[in-house]
Parts: C-alpha cells; structure tokens; sequence
C-alpha cells in the first residue's frame, strides 16, 4: 500500500529495496541509480563493459551496490547476476530492464540485416530474460521497470527500422508479462521517453540529421511541447515512481515521459 504524502519526508521510498539496473553506466541507467541509492536501495549494477561499470561506480557507496558485466541477452549471464543479488541482499524488489543499442540508422532499403537482429536480440531478448528469469526472485509487490521509448508508439521517421520494431515488442512483452504476473502481485510497466539531453540520442540525431538533411535536434526541440530535450534525472524520477509502493496499483502500462510530444 502507498504511503499517504505525509510520509514522504520520513521514510526513504525504496529502503532496503533490493535492485537491479542494467545499462547502469549508462546516463538513465546512472541517474536512476543515484536517485533510488538516495531513496534507500541496495542496487546491484549490470553493463556491458567492466570499465565503463567501475568509472560509473567510483563514487558510490560500496556498502549499498554491486557491479556485474553483464550481457542482458545472454541468458546464463541474466541468470547469474539476479542470483548474485538475491546472495548479498536477499530476493530482489525492482528490476529496470533498461539496457539498450541505438540501432542502424539508415534508411529502410539500407538497413543491415544483421543489425536488425542485433538490435531486436538487446532490446527485446533482453526485456524477455529479466521478465522470465527475474520473478522467480522477487517479493510479492515487486516491479519490473523496462525502458522502451517514444518509438515503441509510433513508426519513427524511416531510419531506425530495428529500433522502432525492438521498441514496439518490449511493449508486447510488458503486457504479456503483467498479466502473467498480476497474480504474484508483481507490477510490470514500461517507461516510454522522448528525446533525452545525452550522448546516446545526440548520436541517433546527427546520424539521422546526415541522412534527412535537416537538423532533427532543433526540429524535436520546436515540436515537443515543452520545448526542450528531457534530463536523464527526468526519466530517472520517472523509474522511481514505478518502482516505489507510489505506483502499487500500476501495472500494463506505457508511461510517456516525453515532454508531452506524443500528446
């Protein structure tokens, strides 16, 4: 049950909530981190890159997290990092599904097969493993938080076939997996942003800008309502409300943080 807004000044939203955040070394994956360490978590981290986690790790409590390479795809390596958590801490209360690839960007007609199955292998594979192998850890009351995207609701502008489409099916999996596990009482929703102030989407937009001959950074700026790219400490109080008891009867959804362009 949420707590009634009095208390939110009292109790830390997540404490001693056990987590696990992949693409942790990444900006979202990064700012969500911080944000729920200050709520109370204990958090262990996934990434691709050993190098990448410990620069992302350097100044965080050794107390409250854990670092784990981690290819999200693979499901041996899923597997092993949720039992590694359940190890320290104990089973598991969120899991953010939220590593991810840009994708080929291209045009339709010259997109790469391979990268096509590549970027639908991280994105939706990878949303399945943490869906399947993650429940059978978790409390009564946990969340599953995926990160799909503004192009998992719309078709995109023509160059990034593989990520629209990967976008798109961790949106069916998410609701496949809600149902499946309304009855646990594990609450399952993803996390739709638009465009984010960081290096991931700054490199889908020149990619794209070379491709259609327009600038698309201030072109998404004049047509998203709010006028400006979202700040990875957005979509990160965005995962906070989903993994906290705030959300306890929120489950199945597509929750737009997108600066109202999708509106």
């Amino acid at each position: 049950m949420a707590r009634p807004p009095t208390e939110r000044s009292l109790v830390p939203l997540l404490e001693n909530k056990v987590c696990v955040v992949s693409g942790a070394a990444g900006s979202i994956g990064l700012a969500t981190v911080r944000l729920i360490l200050g709520e109370g978590a204990k958090v262990m981290m996934l990434d691709l890159k050993d190098e990448e986690l410990k620069r992302a790790a350097r100044d965080l409590p050794d107390d409250a997290i854990m670092t784990k390479v981690c290819d999200v795809a693979n499901a041996g390596q899923v597997k092993a990092a949720f039992d590694a958590t359940v190890a320290r801490w104990g089973k598991l209360d969120v899991i953010f599904s939220n590593a991810g690839n840009q994708g080929s960007i291209s045009t339709l007609a010259d997109a790469s097969e391979d990268e096509f199955d590549l970027t639908l292998t991280i994105h939706a594979r990878g949303a399945f493993l943490a869906c399947k192998y993650g429940p059978p850890l978790m409390k009564s009351g946990g969340s599953i938080i995926i990160t799909s995207s503004v192009a998992g609701v719309r078709g995109g502008g023509g160059t990034n076939t593989a990520y629209v489409a990967a976008k798109h099916a961790q949106v069916g999996i998410m609701r496949s997996a809600a149902r499946a596990l309304a009855g646990r009482n594990i609450r399952v929703n993803t996390i739709n942003p638009g465009a984010v102030d960081n290096a991931f989407q700054a490199g889908i937009e020149q990619q794209q800008s070379k491709i259609l001959g327009i600038n698309v950074t201030e072109q998404l700026n004049q047509t998203i309502p709010l006028k400006r790219h979202a700040r990875a400490n957005e979509i990160a109080g965005a995962v906070l409300f989903l993994a906290s008891d705030l959300s306890s009867y929120v489950t199945g959804q597509v929750l737009m943080v997108d600066g109202g362009l999708m509106s």
